[in-house]
């Protein structure tokens, strides 16, 4: 029993991914009636500022009914992400040395310029 009261069940089957400060754990369980199903938990290490840490984990339970949508739908936003930003990683937790755009970048990026046929050809003789 875990100090929350639950039995835990033996894993039959576990994968971990490791992924920086998170780590994924993918563990099969077997339920009371003997079926399996899958937990995925993600734990994620925290520092206090004396060095020690904890961590913070989040869990989730997927059934044998759930497996064929949960996949596509994973499937989908996955395959969504890609197309819209592709494989590069653009994030500041990510990438050491990534520098988040200041609001003038942003607003310069924003803002068109004008083509150099979009003038109207003034001649200063005229004036």
């Amino acid at each position: 029993m875990n100090d929350k009261g639950f039995i835990e069940q033996e894993e039959i089957f576990s994968q971990v991914l490791r992924a920086g400060r998170r780590t994924y754990f993918f563990d099969v369980r077997e339920t009371k009636a003997g079926d399996y199903y899958l937990t995925i938990t993600e734990s994620k290490k925290f520092t206090h500022d004396d060095g020690s840490f904890h961590y913070k984990k989040h869990k989730i339970y997927l059934y044998k009914e759930d497996f064929s949508e949960f996949s596509e739908n994973l499937n989908k936003a996955t395959e969504f992400i890609l197309n819209e930003k592709g494989q590069e990683v653009i994030s500041e937790r990510h990438q050491k040395d990534y520098q988040k755009p200041s609001e003038e970048d942003v607003n310069e990026s924003n803002v068109e310029k004008p083509s150099s046929d979009s003038f109207t050809d003034v001649k200063f003789e005229d004036i």
